[in-house]
């Protein structure tokens, strides 16, 4: 397993850029608004509220679920620092060719442990921010 997650920070960080590299391109109201998405997911997950949760997952994610419930049941098990975080800190904002825009996301979890998180946005033909993808990893610290 650690093997697992040390290949996957790998790939990580071979395609997400050093901050500030193609992030500059973002207007300020697209980086307000790719927060407020990852922010709004996270306080409707606070609410226990599944369907509100969900609506902030791209069209792609809500298929490959099926239901506001089975994607629930995914992060409370999958992801439990994102689901119950003791400390939330927004980090940087980049983005790339190969993997977009990719948010990283700093959570103290419900254990204590620091976990880092990459969400991946997607711009959607109406012009908003959906999430369609999260990755974590163990963070080197466990301060916000």
């Amino acid at each position: 397993m650690t093997t697992r997650i040390a290949a996957l920070v790998a790939i990580i960080f071979l395609f997400v850029p050093a901050p500030g590299r193609a992030a500059e391109n973002l207007s300020d109201a697209d980086r307000a608004a790719i927060r407020q998405v990852i922010q709004s997911q996270l306080d409707a997950f606070k609410r226990d509220d599944g369907a509100a949760a969900y609506a902030f997952a791209t069209p792609m994610i809500q298929q490959k679920f099926g239901t506001a419930e089975h994607f629930m049941t995914m992060v409370r098990t999958a992801y439990p620092a994102v689901y119950r975080p003791k400390a939330v800190e927004f980090r940087e904002l980049a983005s790339s060719d190969d993997m977009g825009v990719m948010q990283k996301v700093f959570f103290v979890g419900p254990d204590g442990a620091g976990v880092l998180a990459f969400y991946q946005m997607e711009r959607q033909p109406d012009g908003s921010w959906k999430i369609s993808g999260c990755f974590v990893t163990v963070a080197p610290d466990t301060s916000v």
